[in-house]
């Protein structure tokens, strides 16, 4: 399982609208400069956020994208599943995570087993992290960054 591009251009687009001043809106035109994303990719992406439930849009003076619920809310999971679908570690599982085995050897059974426990550890990180803990992390990252000093010449 990767995550795909469509979902790390969401997280990057949700995390700015997240660092907006509450009730703020902000154009497609602007998040795409702001974040190098191509602003035709950004469009379908904040599409489909909308239609899940994660954004809101206003059309016209003062419009854009803003977030429909607090960051603590939004789950990365949440976005995944919009954007990407369930998640499958391995092509026997299917939309429940109990699919059948393709081969009769035996191992990809005992395969399965440890598979599934991989899937479950990583929807239950997808699920429990949030854009907050997301943003957190940015601003400790630049926090670091800005007491790093730089002796290049």
């Amino acid at each position: 399982m990767l995550i795909t591009k469509k979902t790390e251009y969401a997280l990057k687009a949700l995390c700015h609208l997240a660092l907006l001043p509450e009730n703020s809106s902000m154009q497609i035109s602007d998040l795409a400069h702001d974040n190098h994303i191509p602003k035709k990719f950004l469009e379908f992406i904040l599409l489909s956020l909308r239609k899940g439930g994660i954004l809101q849009s206003r059309i016209g003076k003062g419009g854009g994208y803003r977030l429909s619920q607090k960051p603590s809310s939004v789950t990365v999971g949440s976005v995944v599943k919009i954007l990407d679908g369930d998640i499958a570690v391995t092509g026997c599982f299917n939309n429940n995570g109990n699919g059948r085995c393709e081969g009769d050897d035996g191992l990809c059974c005992a395969l399965h087993g440890a598979m599934k426990e991989i899937q479950v550890s990583i929807e239950s990180v997808l699920d429990t992290t949030t854009l907050e803990d997301l943003i957190k992390r940015i601003e400790a990252e630049q926090a670091r960054r800005a007491t790093t000093l730089d002796y290049c010449i």
